[in-house]
């Protein structure tokens, strides 16, 4: 570890370092988006001869790792200051911490390999997990991930399609049950698109311009993100298939069997077998949630529990923002998880 890489380091009892790393998988990605990406890593205080748990913290959609480095106000600190300030008064256990930046054109990559915006699975799962335990003084097996919202989904995709390589996994609301949670975003993105000759890209454009977005705006971005995530198709105009036909609203049910695929509520049942390798599988939403994940989290839950897998199942009288708090909490159960 080096001095050249700490960030504020008068703020923190321990350390935050962002180191560049440059990924292999994400090069030339279709897209055009950056291969060399900032890696946001907090070590906790002590000494350096000791080797610490590590838990890959991953950002919700539009959010990138370095938001949660956010030290500067005073009434709402970020959630990795509130963590360092809990691990020196010995009220939480300590551990690394790593804030992966997998965000994209779209505004994120759900962490899964797209054909058309990279390989995001592969770049966290097999590069940097490598090269963190490479870099620095990492526990041997002691390794967790967890998020919210597309973070939390993230986290249930890598314990479901990547066995052996997390030995726990918590999501907090993420998402799951698309029918409940994303089809109808394209409600929004009908109306939205007829402003702009039905053009995706074009959207994107005048999105990234404007300083206020609409609730339709928002549903739009979000729509064309999971279509180039779940359903990339390099043949098409726009380099992904959206799964609704957007002169009549119908559904192209091929295209959204190919989203099905990523939903944690289906992908558990040709995947959940490798749950059964997690010392924790975490999961949790709040009772108001917005987009509607709490009834499908409710049948991912009986569905693995029908499986003879153990699952950690909390809810909460809380909405699908303002979360950091419920992270701290995790971040105990997690480092006990991993001893």
């Amino acid at each position: 570890m080096t001095a050249d890489f700490v960030h504020a380091r008068h703020t923190f009892a321990g350390r935050v370092e962002l180191r560049p790393f440059e990924s292999r998988v994400l090069s030339e990605n279709p897209v055009g988006d950056p291969h060399v990406r900032e890696v946001p890593v907090y070590l906790p205080p002590g000494s350096e001869r000791e080797r610490w748990p590590v838990l890959f913290v991953l950002a919700g959609f539009t959010g990138r790792g370095q938001r949660m480095l956010d030290y500067g106000d005073p009434w709402k600190p970020g959630l990795v200051i509130q963590y360092d300030r809990l691990v020196a008064r010995g009220e939480l256990p300590p551990a690394i911490l790593v804030l992966p930046d997998c965000f994209t054109k779209v505004g994120g990559s759900q962490y899964v390999n797209s054909a058309l915006l990279g390989r995001y699975e592969d770049y966290v799962v097999d590069e940097l997990v490598a090269w963190i335990d490479a870099t620095y003084p990492t526990r041997v097996g002691a390794r967790a991930v967890v998020g919210k919202s597309s973070g939390g989904f993230g986290a249930l995709h890598f314990a479901l399609r990547r066995p052996g390589v997390f030995r726990a996994a918590a999501s907090i609301s993420g998402d799951c049950g698309f029918e409940f949670c994303q089809w109808p975003t394209f409600e929004g993105l009908l109306r939205t698109l007829r402003k702009h000759g039905g053009d995706p890209w074009r959207f994107l454009e005048a999105f990234k311009a404007k300083a206020q977005t609409s609730v339709d705006e928002f549903e739009t971005l979000n729509a064309i993100a999971m279509s180039a995530c779940y359903s990339p198709n390099r043949a098409s105009p726009f380099g992904f298939d959206l799964p609704i036909d957007t002169d009549t609203g119908a559904r192209r049910e091929d295209v959204w069997r190919r989203w099905l695929e990523f939903d944690p509520l289906f992908a558990c049942e040709r995947y959940g077998a490798n749950l059964k390798q997690l010392a924790l599988l975490h999961v949790e939403c709040g009772l108001d949630d917005e987009f509607n994940m709490q009834w499908p989290l409710r049948q991912f839950v009986a569905k693995v529990r029908a499986r003879g897998i153990a699952v950690d199942h909390e809810e909460h009288e809380g909405s699908h923002r303002n979360l950091d708090h419920r992270y701290l909490a995790l971040f105990r159960k997690l480092a006990h998880a991993l001893g």
